[in-house]
């Protein structure tokens, strides 16, 4: 079928590989900023400079430490995230009764301060991160060769992202998460501590990106600019999911990560801005978005 269409069986196969990879991201950066807005009303714009400290966090442990891919999966979060809960602790939480265009002002200045710095010190140019020995090579499945590393990304991508949604949306502290959002001094008065909660809901959402971070180090160089590439993308796939929707957020960086891939086969003109086309689309049909409810 796609001989007949002048498309070779192995770019359609690579393609939806590039696809499901760049979607894994998506959905990882997508979630994370789904959990932030959804939790805590706060549209996180420094969630990519953010993910690129993750990344930077792995290269140094790497390089100045000796430490390799698997404690910077570790340590890379828990770092990322503690500092992102200083900078709730002392920038956002005076923000959550205001209007949410104070929060993206504050966090995309924050973005522009962050990647500045690490421009600064590391220039322009990417560094690169090396696979690790364990996740080298490649199985063969008959129409392709599939690179073990990226086979472990969508597969880890997948479990972080539902593991996420489990948590949110069957457990008790997900529930608690929930309801201190929608009436916290109801929450507070069962004497459930609402601001620490808020905190260590903020540097979860910000270790996802963390831990985004590190798994796209070995596949997209070490860079102070991977994460503004990034981010524009990733709120467009928030705004098609639905502000707040944790398995929209899901789904659709998926999808949206397939469909762009399949776009670069078939149209490749249009792969860079097939994302915002859709967002378009689903805005003029549905504003909250697919999988959102209209506050």
């Amino acid at each position: 079928m796609f001989d007949l269409l002048g498309i070779p069986p192995q770019a359609l196969f690579g393609q939806l590989l590039i696809g499901l990879i760049n979607g894994s991201f998506y959905a990882l950066l997508s979630l994370g900023l789904a959990v932030i807005f959804g939790l805590l009303n706060i549209i996180n714009f420094a969630h990519g400079a953010l993910y690129m400290i993750g990344a930077f966090c792995a290269w140094f442990l790497l390089t100045k430490l000796g430490l390799g891919y698997w404690w910077a999966l570790l340590i890379s979060p828990i770092a990322v995230g503690a500092f992102g809960i200083a900078i709730e602790r002392s920038m956002l939480r005076w923000l959550y009764r205001l209007d949410h265009l104070y929060g993206l002002l504050l966090t995309f200045g924050l973005a522009l301060v962050l990647q500045g710095l690490f421009q600064n010190e590391f220039g322009s140019s990417g560094q690169p991160y090396q696979i690790p020995p364990s996740l080298t090579g490649a199985f063969n499945l008959g129409f392709m060769f599939l690179p073990v590393y990226r086979g472990w990304v969508v597969l880890a991508s997948l479990v972080l992202c539902f593991g996420t949604w489990f948590l949110i949306e069957r457990t008790k502290l997900g529930s608690y998460l929930r309801a201190a959002t929608e009436n916290p001094a109801l929450v507070q008065a069962f004497g459930i501590n609402v601001p620490r909660m808020i905190t260590l809901t903020y540097g979860f959402g910000v270790a996802l990106a963390a831990l985004a971070g590190v798994m796209a180090a070995p596949i997209y160089q070490v860079s102070p600019l991977m994460g503004a590439d990034l981010i524009i993308v990733v709120f467009a796939v928030v705004v098609i999911g639905g502000m707040g929707s944790i398995m929209g957020s899901i789904l659709t960086g998926f999808g949206l990560g397939v469909i762009e891939g399949l776009t670069k086969v078939f149209y490749p003109e249009a792969s860079n801005t097939v994302i915002f086309i859709i967002m378009a689309i689903v805005l003029m049909i549905k504003p909250a978005g697919l999988f959102g409810r209209a506050r």
